[in-house]
Formats: structure tokens, C-alpha cells, sequence
């Protein structure tokens, strides 16, 4: 074989080198997830994420059990703990919060730490006996500073939304894009 020949074929796919689709296909078409629905009814599965992973419109996903779904949504939205997904066959995947590290942090005055954190925009769980945060260790040692007990634990985290009933807080504007708004980014201290 000539020499050009043998490095043409050397460069084309085989069989085994082609990408597999996802193991529950119909007819070689991923199952998909169309819509969001804030409860669950029959599920047939669940999905875990942790925070950072529940704020999505597309990505392949995987069941608890293995299975394998494509997240096709219209828009990014949250995917809140408790709330399904309804597969383009019919069914529905409950999402469920995943452990993950975070911070526990306890003190006799919660609420000025809570003032502290929110003043920094981190998201935050409040809870009668603690707050928890994802784990930082610069807000760590300044909790620490403040009086607080700070031990690290993993845990599902599902943060106080923001506000005006939106999930995430991503600027400080209330119009319907931070953009749109002339006092989205009015300068501000951090300290």
C-alpha cells in the first residue's frame, strides 16, 4: 500500500473508536428531559446534584440508578430539591439535593453572621440552630473571627433563594435583566 493510502486509513474510525449513544435510547434518540414541574408524582427515578449542578437548561444527566437522560430545557432555570423532570416517554425524575462540603456555622447571634454572608452574596441555609454555607475557608476564618463555631460536613444544600421570588441571585438589579437596569451595579462596600 502506498504510503498516503496507509496514513488515510490509518486516521479513519473503526468500529470500536465511534462514540456510543447513551445506553436508554429509542431507536438511537437519547431519552430527554422537556419540562420542569415543582412536584413529584411517580417518579421513576432520581437525580442528585449539588447547588452548583442545579442550575442548568441542557447536559447529559445520570439517574441514581444509572440512567442515562438528556436535560433539554427552553431556558437555564434552577432545578430545586423535590421537584421532577418529565421525560420526552412519559416519565418523571425526582431531583434530590446531593451531599456536599459545606460549612455548619453556629453562634449565640445567627443573625449577624447571616448579615455578614449575605453581605458577601454567598448562599446561604438558614436553619433555627445554624447557618450553612459551601465550604470557603477566607469566609471561614472571618466567621471564626466573628465568635462563630465552624465545623465542615457534607450535606444536601438548598439555599435560601433570592429575592423577589427568584431562585439565584446573580446581580442587584430588579428588572427583568440586570442589564436593562441602570442601578443593576450601583458601586457598594464589602465589608
Amino acid at each position: 500500500m502506498p504510503h498516503d493510502q496507509q496514513s488515510q486509513s490509518s486516521i479513519l474510525p473503526t468500529d470500536g473508536d465511534l462514540p456510543k449513544p447513551p445506553p436508554h435510547t429509542r431507536e438511537g434518540t437519547p431519552v430527554r428531559a422537556i419540562s420542569l414541574h415543582s412536584e413529584t408524582q411517580n417518579a421513576a427515578g432520581i437525580v442528585a446534584l449539588n447547588y452548583n449542578n442545579r442550575y442548568r437548561r441542557r447536559g447529559l444527566l445520570t439517574t441514581t440508578s444509572g440512567e442515562e437522560f438528556l436535560l433539554d430545557l427552553p431556558e437555564a432555570t434552577e432545578l430545586k430539591h423535590g421537584a421532577s423532570l418529565t421525560l420526552d416517554d412519559g416519565r418523571h425524575i425526582r431531583i434530590e439535593a446531593a451531599p456536599e462540603p459545606l460549612l455548619e456555622i453556629r453562634a449565640e447571634n445567627l443573625t449577624r453572621l447571616a448579615w455578614h454572608i449575605g453581605n458577601r452574596h454567598t448562599p446561604c441555609q438558614f436553619e433555627p440552630e445554624r447557618l450553612l454555607i459551601q465550604q470557603d475557608h477566607v469566609l471561614e476564618e472571618m466567621l471564626k473571627g466573628l465568635g462563630a463555631t465552624v465545623a465542615a460536613i457534607s450535606e444536601p444544600f438548598t439555599p435560601e433563594g433570592g429575592a423577589y421570588g427568584h431562585g439565584r441571585t446573580h446581580a442587584h438589579g430588579h428588572a427583568a435583566h440586570a442589564h436593562d437596569d441602570p442601578n443593576a451595579h450601583i458601586p457598594h462596600r464589602h465589608d
